[in-house]
């Protein structure tokens, strides 16, 4: 694809670009056709994102746009396209660019170019009548936006200020091509039925209140689910040598002191008064981790120290960015500390980075792997940086896993490698890490005695697989789309007798189940059959029924419908340990 670029040449575009020059083509004939249908409007800013692009809007006193008005709004910009006009650029003096500004009553551009360095190149694109100040590069012609649609409108600040002006932000997407739009289209509809909001609150899983935004309610139902995911992560710390410690979840401020997040995170902290002190409920588990570490003296044989903590954290989000489980201000990190001596390093990320594969391999999440290494503003030596990038590289090769190196990109306090999974709608979360860490131990001044009884300091291993519960069971609920494997699901079989004769054998069945620490209901309401059926499977997403009448009662038997929606008959006591085998081996 061939674009224009801010020096007036003609220019290949590299293919990871072409979305991105396609989209802030799309925001400058959005702003065109907006100025075509409301002339009065003035323009702020309209990039391109990583998903789409935006055009943010001063419309006229008493006027608005809603998503009622976007019909004619893509038809003005349809006809833009058709139009095919050549997209033109060129630059002035900063002057002769504020003049031209004012002329054409851009006050907004103006502001800008009041905010750009001295030296600064001032480019502008034309299309037709409409001008842009930008630096490009664009389309050549408006006939290359072949797919777009407008998805949203809110308010935005103008520079994202409160004390700013509130204007209007119309949000849309572009692709190469109307196949690309359609799959898009596709996937949304689909993250919107896959929502683990609107799952969560038809499977009763959990709730938010006004009473505490975002802090979770968990309900029954998934309490359930939270339960035996803890269950699973318990099993897997035990199988990998962790110990399992809890920290308090108010400490004192002389504490976050020493750790640097009084000075440095204190705005995401809560705060309270004790005893007159001040203290501060914890954002994350480290500095507790390293007070169980100098709670008595340490050898090197007692290294490594692997202590595990499903810690309870509390972080402010401004209210706007909450979303559900995803972005939350309660949150349970799945989180680990290990304590090791310099020559343990491979041997440790190696262990940690199994269990950490291991986790995904159990959800069948598909994941790439960043290594990032020593930022410009660090701390700790040379050699304690070369020891330890170079530890966290002979894990990665030594487990054959592919990784993309991120140079400089590491913690001030040490080397990392970061786990970004993949979900079923193409979208990646950032929820492994494997962090190295010399800064913490130097502060809190931890230690140990050497083989030659001298003093050394341990490096620090911050180690999270799950990241929060709350995100990773979020991420589940949309996996499946409710649908847990039966060792996750909060009720794992659902019995529905077919009339009031068969109910209490009914019982005598679920019985068993719970005698086999099976997770069981009884729906035994006078309602049809077909009707609790399709609740079963529609809103409970349960992976079997047992649907029980008068011939299963007088056999012993059961009728056994799975999520295939096919119904056989079973041995009630095969059932039972087939079903117990397949939860055991959390298939």
């Amino acid at each position: 694809m061939k674009v224009l670029y801010n020096d007036g040449h003609v220019g290949e575009c590299p293919e990871d670009q072409e979305l991105h020059v396609i989209r802030h083509s799309a925001a400058h004939i959005l702003a065109q056709a907006i100025k075509r249908l409301y002339p009065e409007a003035d323009f702020a800013f309209g990039p391109a994102t990583e998903n789409g692009f935006y055009y943010d809007i001063d419309l006229p006193a008493g006027t608005k746009i809603s998503e009622d008005d976007f019909p004619k709004i893509e038809a003005e910009m349809a006809r833009i396209a058709k139009e095919n006009l050549r997209f033109e650029t060129y630059e002035l003096p900063r002057g002769q660019a504020i003049a031209h500004m004012r002329e054409r009553g851009e006050k907004y551009k103006v502001e800008h170019i009041g905010d750009l360095s001295a030296d600064a190149r001032i480019t502008f694109y034309r299309q037709g009548e409409y001008v842009d100040m930008c630096v490009g590069p664009h389309l050549l012609y408006t006939k290359g936006l072949k797919a777009f649609k407008l998805t949203g409108v809110s308010g935005a600040y103008w520079k994202g200020d409160k004390d700013n002006k509130m204007l209007t932000r119309v949000n849309g997407v572009a692709f190469r091509s109307k196949q690309e739009l359609a799959e898009w289209e596709h996937m949304r509809e689909e993250a919107e039925r896959r929502d683990h909001r609107k799952i969560g609150q038809e499977m009763e899983l959990f709730m938010m209140s006004d009473a505490g935004p975002g802090f979770p309610f968990w309900l029954p139902n998934g309490m359930r689910v939270r339960n035996a995911l803890m269950q699973y992560w318990q099993e897997m710390q035990d199988a990998y040598g962790y110990e399992q410690v809890q920290t308090p979840i108010i400490l004192s401020r002389s504490l976050w002191e020493t750790s640097g997040h009084w000075d440095h995170y204190k705005e995401n902290m809560y705060t309270t008064k004790i005893d007159d002190e001040d203290y501060a409920i914890k954002p994350m588990n480290c500095p507790g981790a390293c007070l169980v570490y100098k709670s008595r003296p340490r050898s090197y044989r007692d290294l490594p120290l692997k202590l595990a903590e499903a810690g309870l954290d509390h972080r402010h989000e401004l209210k706007g960015a909450l979303h559900g489980l995803f972005r939350v201000r309660e949150f349970t990190q799945d989180d680990a500390h290990l304590f090791i001596r310099p020559d343990q390093i491979s041997e440790q990320v190696t262990d940690v980075a199994q269990l950490i594969t291991a986790y995904y391999a159990q959800f069948g999440f598909p994941y790439r792997v960043e290594l990032s290494t020593r930022p410009a503003d660090s701390m700790g030596s040379d050699e304690d940086w070369g020891r330890a990038e170079e530890g966290l590289r002979e894990a990665l090769e030594s487990m054959g896993i592919e990784y993309k190196l991120n140079p400089g990109d590491g913690a001030f306090y040490g080397p990392k490698i970061d786990f970004h999974l993949e979900d079923c709608l193409g979208r990646e979360w950032q929820c492994g890490t494997i962090q190295l860490d010399f800064q913490l131990p130097h502060n809190f001044q931890l230690e140990y005695t050497a083989s030659d009884g001298s003093k050394r300091q341990p490096i620090m291993i911050h180690r999270a697989g799950f990241g929060s519960f709350e995100r990773f069971i979020g991420m589940l609920i949309e996996q499946y789309a409710g649908k847990f494997p039966t060792w996750l699901s909060p009720c794992q079989v659902k019995i529905l007798p077919v009339s009031e004769k068969s109910r209490e054998y009914a019982h005598k069945v679920a019985r068993r189940l719970r005698d086999a620490k099976v997770r069981v209901k009884v729906d035994d309401r006078d309602e049809k059959i077909g009707y609790k059926i399709r609740e079963a499977r529609s809103v409970d997403r349960v992976p079997y029924m047992l649907i029980l009448g008068e011939k299963e009662a007088e056999a012993g038997n059961v009728s056994v419908r799975d999520r295939s929606g096919e119904t056989v008959q079973r041995d009630l006591e095969d059932f039972v340990a087939s079903l117990s085998a397949e939860i055991a081996e959390r298939r």
